[in-house]
């Protein structure tokens, strides 16, 4: 697989922890207990989140299908190993949080990843999730047009039909409120919390600080009325009954 056609299907890794990761950190230890914790993040790349959660815990595990991921984030951090998420190599209860940042939309099951994720958590334990909006005004994956792929941030993809939508798309999803939580219908427990969050505008503030703490400005109080169903990503947790 070239690293293009990784970056297709599997999306971009974070590279370097900033704003916008810190916030998202954040949200996550509001809504799971972390310290302590037996946490897990499916989908680690090369393993920012895990090692920020090892501020909070020594015992942190990281999994990812991208094995020259897993290689790299290896150098630096323990306990990483390459693995798909519909098939985690771990016990039945064996940890107390699961972390699953933006990877439903790029495993081949997701409702299969999502049962996984409960399988392996404790009852009582948390599944977080961040996923695409499908309201968002931009499809931040690219398109396939014309038989190339194109990069970027694509503006109303996402609210073409779903047929149209999956001819330009077809190498990720994006979720509605409803379909998010279908993912987890069946399964022992409920959904504790459920909203909608928006962009950290991090490359924005690399080149126009005063632009991107405008937008922030603005768009995060918006997260706090009905026009959050905008924001860029699903925020969701479900505790295992």
């Amino acid at each position: 697989m070239t690293e293009n056609t990784r970056a297709i299907e599997l999306g971009h890794p974070s590279y370097v922890w900033r704003f916008g990761q810190n916030r998202r950190f954040e949200l996550i230890r509001r809504h799971a207990s972390l310290d302590g914790a037996r946490i897990l993040d499916v989908g680690c790349g090369l393993g920012l989140y895990v090692k920020q959660f090892r501020t909070c815990s020594s015992e942190v595990w990281g999994v990812d299908v991208d094995p020259e991921k897993v290689a790299e984030a290896s150098r630096d951090l323990p306990n990483i190993s390459e693995a798909p998420a519909e098939a985690l190599p771990f016990p039945a209860g064996s940890f107390d949080v699961v972390l699953l940042h933006e990877v439903l939309e790029h495993v081949k099951d997701d409702r299969q990843a999502v049962a996984e994720a409960c399988r392996v958590l404790r009852p009582g334990g948390r599944v977080v999730v961040f996923a695409p909006n499908r309201w968002y005004p931009f499809e931040t994956h690219g398109v396939f047009w014309r038989g190339r792929y194109r990069f970027g941030n694509i503006p109303l993809v996402n609210y073409l039909p779903d047929g149209l939508r999956n001819r330009l798309c077809p190498h990720v999803r994006a979720y509605t409120g409803r379909s998010l939580r279908a993912l987890f219908a069946g399964l022992p427990g409920r959904i504790v919390v459920h909203t909608q969050v928006y962009p950290g505008y991090d490359k924005i503030a690399a080149r126009q600080p005063a632009l991107a703490a405008i937008l922030r400005w603005l768009t995060y109080a918006l997260e706090k009325g009905p026009l959050r169903s905008l924001g860029l990503s699903h925020f969701l947790v479900f505790e295992k009954g």
